[in-house]
């Protein structure tokens, strides 16, 4: 199964080059850390691109893609010259919609420290190495940024998805906070503060299980996991 993703990667950067939208296509994410699973885990790309991104080109592609492949394919359009400036919003195809986002100090450390071209250049040809503190600083700027937003609203923790990616996304966070280093969402799991049978249950829909957590209990847990993290590290 995860060859099928592999080909389907190659077969979307066989396009972007045909179409003339990128000069360079990376993975990140799970793919490049060894950690994907079929049918659970998104794809997590990066393309550069010499200029500012064709957006009605990459929607209609993307659009194709979805359709076509039934994967959750995502990209972040890099415009080459602006890879230094961390603070620089790009087009960013997620999950079914172009919108502006950051390449977020994450997705770079995953670049820099297990990522790999499908096209064009290595990661490590085009971003900075990254060190024990960068990694830190990217854990950081994500527990005051969004996380910090989503823990003062308690009533989103009641979405079964964010609750599961709150547990393993405050794991991932505390780990790199302490030891400067990336942790995977599956091996974030067994580090989640949480009771052991809803950690079971996150390993099984980690694994394309189709368990139920209680929503309410579950959704409490981990609200109040993101609380007491986020005010860990202000």
């Amino acid at each position: 199964m995860v060859d099928m993703s592999v080909d389907a990667v190659k077969n979307f950067g066989d396009e972007l080059r045909r179409l003339g939208l990128a000069t360079d296509l990376m993975v990140a994410g799970s793919l490049a850390t060894g950690d994907y699973v079929p049918h659970v885990s998104d794809l997590d790309l990066v393309a550069l691109v010499a200029g500012s991104p064709q957006r009605p080109q990459i929607t209609r592609l993307h659009r194709r893609v979805d359709r076509e492949e039934r994967l959750n394919l995502g990209c972040v359009y890099v415009d080459v010259t602006t890879v230094g400036d961390v603070g620089k919003t790009h087009p960013t195809w997620t999950h079914g919609r172009l919108v502006d986002r950051i390449l977020s100090g994450v997705t770079r450390a995953e670049l820099a420290r297990h990522g790999y071209a499908v096209f064009g250049r290595e990661p490590l040809e085009v971003f900075p190495a990254v060190t024990a503190d960068d990694i830190r600083d990217a854990a950081r700027a994500e527990l005051t940024g969004y996380w910090a937003w989503a823990a003062r609203r308690p009533w989103l923790w009641l979405d079964p998805e964010l609750a599961d990616l709150g547990l393993t996304s405050m794991a991932r966070a505390r780990h790199a906070l302490e030891r400067g280093e990336l942790l995977t969402k599956s091996r974030a799991i067994g580090e989640a503060r949480a009771p052991h049978w809803l950690r079971e249950q996150l390993r099984a829909r980690r694994q394309g299980r189709r368990i139920a957590s209680p929503r309410v209990r579950t959704g409490w847990i981990a609200w109040r996991d993101a609380r007491r993290t986020v005010a860990q590290w202000p």
